[in-house]
């Protein structure tokens, strides 16, 4: 039973009966593949040793590259003929070092990915607060089992990217530490209406779907590339859904592009 009572004269722009089944679809496609995701993420930490160490992207590998040559002309220079006293001898103590950072390479998209799930779980589970207050109008029940539904599954995500993180000796992600979430609370706070927070959680699926699509590109490791893989298809019928509840038909897009999605510096933690 749903925890909303139904209302007279609910309005949305497809019919209960066809977002019921859609939604089942979802669940269905959800438990079919997630069977595959921890597989994917089994095979990732136990390559956890190789993950950790691999530069994440190939730009920071020519960055540390520049880096290594730069320092290494830069001890050339400092060193002055045999027997000479260095120029550099009264020149003051360098600054301490940056603290290192507690995700790096893989584990950092692994890190972006949790702090992403939970925040569309915090969307969802908002939504549902709202609703059951009556701050968003005439909710039907087939859109509250559908939230329920979508909740559930980014739920899920979430546990399966923090036991690689746990596993890897790394702080799980418990909230969204995203540079994001700031104005998406903002956005749940001030809806008012399903369309509101429907347009919300549309959105964040379609930036969800396209970080799963930069991921797979950008990750090293064979199990965080099929694991990227094997979500994105999940958000993306999210995606659709929500779609068809605002009165838009999803248009298939067999190119998902990456301008949207999340990158690792917009973790904001270290």
């Amino acid at each position: 039973m749903s925890i909303f009572p139904r209302r007279r004269n609910a309005e949305m722009a497809i019919s209960e009966r066809e977002l019921s089944a859609l939604t089942r679809e979802l669940d269905d496609l959800h438990e079919s593949t997630f069977p595959q995701v921890r597989k994917a993420l089994d095979e990732l930490t136990a390559n956890l040793g190789h993950v950790v160490a691999k530069p994440s992207t190939r730009r920071g590998f020519f960055l540390g590259a520049a880096g290594a040559v730069a320092l290494g002309a830069a001890a050339a220079c400092s060193n002055g003929p045999s027997g000479a006293p260095s120029s550099s001898s009264a020149a003051a103590p360098p600054p301490p070092a940056a603290p290192p950072e507690t995700y790096t390479g893989d584990l950092k998209v692994v890190a972006l990915a949790a702090a992403l799930e939970n925040l569309a779980v915090t969307a969802y589970g908002g939504t549902l607060q709202k609703a059951g207050a009556g701050q968003l109008g005439t909710v039907p029940p087939a859109v509250a089992t559908f939230v329920q539904t979508a909740m559930k599954q980014h739920s899920d995500h979430a546990q399966a990217w923090n036991a690689v993180l746990s596993k890897a000796g790394k702080p799980v992600i418990n909230d969204a530490p995203l540079s994001i979430t700031q104005d998406q609370v903002n956005m749940l706070n001030a809806a008012t209406s399903v369309p509101d927070v429907a347009k919300l959680a549309l959105n964040l699926e379609n930036v969800a779907a396209q970080t799963y699509t930069f991921a797979a590109a950008n990750v090293s490791d064979a199990g965080g590339i099929m694991t990227a893989a094997t979500i994105q298809p999940v958000e993306t019928m999210h995606a659709a859904i929500l779609n068809f509840i605002l009165g838009q038909y999803p248009i298939p897009d067999s190119f998902i592009g990456i301008s949207n999605s999340l990158k690792p510096d917009m973790l904001t933690v270290k």
